[in-house]
């Protein structure tokens, strides 16, 4: 008898090129124009994987929100993953936001998976495991059919699939 197939569901992001990408950010902000002798700035805390953005002004900070998405972008991060928090005032005039950038799967949005998958009626099982999503199936077919029934449903967060067996 074969063995059951299965995969992970999960929602992460390179950090070293998630790195990459605010160090270039930075960069252009540095050497563009629009923002000479301005304090614009971005940088990345590492540990607590959160962005945070300094700007004069409201408009100037989207400006540095959309160099910042280009960016990661470019490094392949999805930009679903970027949790912008709120804008804040900050000293002499100018404003602050930070962005998480979210690891793993949240609960709800495993639970909206599960849901997904038992809605499409296909023979697979499918279990939570802490911030990832397993997928067991006797058919390989049935497997790839819950991964292309995923990728064409919106959901708030970047999906990949790994440890496919």
């Amino acid at each position: 008898m074969a063995a059951d197939s299965s995969f992970d569901i999960v929602s992460k992001v390179d950090l070293q090129e998630a790195r990459n990408a605010v160090d270039q950010a930075a960069r252009e902000i540095e050497t563009r124009f629009d923002f000479k002798g301005s304090s614009a700035s971005v940088e990345l805390d590492d540990k607590a994987g959160i962005v945070k953005m300094t700007a004069d002004s409201e408009s100037q900070m989207d400006s540095v929100v959309d160099v910042l998405k280009t960016k990661l972008h470019r490094r392949s991060i999805d930009i679903k993953a970027l949790d912008l928090g709120d804008l804040e005032e900050a000293s002499k005039g100018t404003v602050r936001q930070q962005a998480k950038i979210r690891q793993g799967l949240e609960s709800e949005t495993a639970k909206k998976i599960v849901k997904i998958i038992k809605d499409s009626g296909l023979k697979v099982q499918v279990a939570i495991q802490g911030d990832s999503v397993r997928v067991t199936g006797k058919s390989r077919d049935d497997l790839q059919a819950v991964m292309t029934k995923l990728k064409a449903t919106e959901l708030d967060a970047p999906l990949q699939f790994n440890n496919y067996r």
